[in-house]
Formats: structure tokens, sequence, C-alpha cells
């Protein structure tokens, strides 16, 4: 793991920062080949190339962000293709939505294998 991405982690107070380190651990472990890093200031998740999702400490509103890389969707003719992103709040102090995360996080691996295989 990078330093920068550690001292990401390490700066932020409890309970956020172990709430971090939870989160991402559920997602890391959804796949091996899922890759972690520092991007855009935040810890960012990515998978075969494409983006998958990111953790966000904005103040005290903790989230969770997923995202569909653009490469992935289909876009008429003549408009200018945008990654799609969703997110969600998560509660420090609450258990984790677990299942959630890891069912998300499947199904954009599974969108991006699929869309492997066919290319």
């Amino acid at each position: 793991m990078n330093s920068k991405l550690e001292q990401y982690y390490a700066s932020k107070p409890e309970p956020y920062q172990g709430c971090l380190l939870a989160l991402r651990h559920i997602i890391l472990h959804q796949h091996p080949a899922i890759v972690h890093e520092r991007k855009f200031q935040i810890p960012f998740f990515s998978y075969k190339g494409y983006k998958l999702g990111y953790l966000w400490l904005n103040q005290r509103k903790l989230m969770v962000g997923f995202c569909l890389d653009k490469k992935l969707l289909p876009w008429p003719e003549g408009v200018k293709p945008k990654d799609q992103y969703e997110s969600f709040r998560v509660d420090p102090n609450a258990d984790l939505p677990i299942d959630h995360i890891a069912e998300r996080v499947r199904k954009i691996l599974q969108r991006i294998d699929q869309f492997v295989a066919d290319q």
C-alpha cells in the first residue's frame, strides 16, 4: 500500500478511520484483482483498468460511491460520454451495510468482466 494512501486513512479521526478501513476491507475482498489507489485525493478502487468506486469523507459525511466507467456504457453518436456515479451515506456509528456494498461491487465486476469478454 502506498504511503499517501495510508496517510489518508491515518489522518482521519475515529470513528471515521475505523469505518473507512472496514469499508476498504469489504471492497477489496470482493475480488483479488481490485486495485486500491489514491485518486482525486481520496481512496479509489478500480478493476481491470475500469473505475469501480471510492470512499469519501467530507467534513462529517462519510460516503461510499460506485462508478460505471463511461467505456462500459453505450452512447449514441454525438453524445459526450460520462461516467455514471452513485453514492450513499454511511453512519460510522451504525452497522455497515456489508451485503449492499458487496452486492453492488459484484454487479459492477460482472459488468466489467462481460464487457472485457465481449471485446
